[in-house]
């Protein structure tokens, strides 16, 4: 690539970043949590029209997903699930195609006293954007649009198709992604911006959503000897879960990408429900649990342990060997994915093309990482042939209180990505 080409793209992300970061504050002010992602995508919608795109909405349907592979299993209706794609279409074909991914959907907010400021009313204090998905991961849609913006100021276009989705469900099924993919979008690489610290994903974990759900016998708490505790019988479980994680992350069970970490895959409960009133024994609970596993490991061994460490609890506690508990799969059915294990020649020449992207842009070398999340970045590697590219700004307390990206951070990932797109897809005149 020309210097002055290199030079003239760092000079248009320069130039219009203000614009991206008013972009990113309104971006960030809808509170798009899953169920009401609406408004946003409206926006991102009519950002991408604006610019020239065509454009392409829908809602999901469950009947086009269920049988592909990777598909996670959902409780509620998808009435208000809705993808938005954009679409650049090359005059020559000359160059390699890309998919540009990201997530419109967040996490909720939690409880809003706990933030410093309403977290969908994002602030810029001190370099860093404030708000609830500023990190993860709008601040890598921004990156995305605005890097194809440096090359359209520069009078330029991508010599090859490009894709930019903006997609639902990341954070709790990934069925946003598969569902691109069954609407037949295909590419040659794929390059998404989750908030990693300008440091490229070698691999990922995989993750597990279950439910466990509870019965008991309800009595006034006067007479609690003769009734069963519905809350504090799932206290075994957890406990046999815990052990079962621990297992799960012994040296020998971890391959090359997790092998300098101790602990790689995590057990949480999230969530936990149970009783109807204070004086009454509870009769019923509640919990839900991620479970991670590791890239190669097999879902379908994964819950078969599970379910037998859970129904052997049981059975060891006097109350549920008479009333096991029933396990419920709903959110996240994802595998492990190592980008590492790609040698494939388009894989190499994707690293590399961003390799010099990213030292062009920082005078220094991108880290590689494997990290302990997962990522859509799955869906294309290991279901679409596509090498998938995690590369994003650095944010920090994602999922937590007073979230916030690095906008100089935000800033050098566009300068990158244009430069990426510049090299992998190639130049043409608009």
């Amino acid at each position: 690539m020309p210097d002055t080409l290199q030079h003239r793209l760092a000079a248009a992300v320069d130039a219009a970043f203000d614009t991206q970061i008013a972009f990113l504050l309104e971006l960030t002010s809808h509170p798009s949590i899953r169920g009401q992602e609406q408004s946003a995508q409206d926006f991102m919608a009519a950002e991408l029209t604006k610019r020239g795109y065509a454009l392409d909405r829908w809602q999901i349907d469950v009947a086009d997903i269920q049988h592909l592979p990777g598909f996670s299993p959902v409780l509620a209706p998808y009435d208000d699930a809705v993808n938005v794609v954009g679409t650049h279409r090359s005059k020559t074909n000359q160059g390699r195609s890309l998919i540009l991914n990201g997530h419109i959907d967040v996490v909720p907010a939690g409880p809003l006293d706990m933030w410093d400021s309403p977290p969908f009313e994002p602030t810029v204090a001190d370099g860093w954007l404030y708000g609830r998905g500023g990190g993860d991961m709008k601040a890598g849609l921004a990156s995305n649009l605005f890097a194809l913006d440096a090359l359209a100021a520069c009078g330029l276009a991508p010599a090859a198709d490009v894709f930019y989705q903006s997609v639902v469900e990341e954070e709790c099924t990934g069925n946003g992604a598969l569902a691109c993919l069954a609407r037949g979008y295909k590419a040659d690489a794929a390059l998404i911006p989750e908030p990693f610290a300008e440091h490229l994903v070698t691999a990922q974990l995989g993750v597990i959503w279950f439910q466990v759900h509870l019965k008991g016998l309800p009595t006034h708490v006067a007479y609690a000897g003769t009734g069963a505790n519905a809350i504090e019988a799932a206290i075994p479980l957890i406990s046999a879960l815990h052990e079962m994680e621990h297992r799960w992350n012994v040296a020998e069970n971890r391959p090359a990408d997790y092998a300098h970490m101790d602990h790689a895959l995590n057990l949480n409960v999230g969530k936990f429900e149970g009783g109807d009133w204070t004086s009454s024994v509870p009769a019923w609970s509640v919990f839900d649990v991620r479970m991670a596993i590791f890239p190669g490991q097999s879902i379908d061994a994964a819950k078969a342990e599970i379910e037998q460490v859970i129904l052997d609890a049981a059975r060891d506690n006097d109350f549920l060997r008479n009333s096991l508990p029933e396990i419920v799969y709903h959110g996240f059915h994802a595998e492990g994915y190592a980008l590492s294990q790609d040698s494939s020649a388009k894989a190499t020449s994707a690293i590399h093309a961003l390799d010099q992207a990213h030292r062009i842009t920082t005078g220094e070398d991108l880290v590689h990482e494997a990290i302990t999340a997962t990522t859509d970045a799955r869906f294309f590697g290991l279901y679409a042939d596509t090498p998938a590219l995690v590369y994003g700004p650095r944010a920090e307390a994602i999922h937590g209180f007073n979230e916030r990206v690095d906008l100089e951070s935000m800033r050098r990932v566009t300068k990158a990505t244009a430069l990426f797109i510049a090299d992998w897809c190639g130049t043409e005149d608009q």
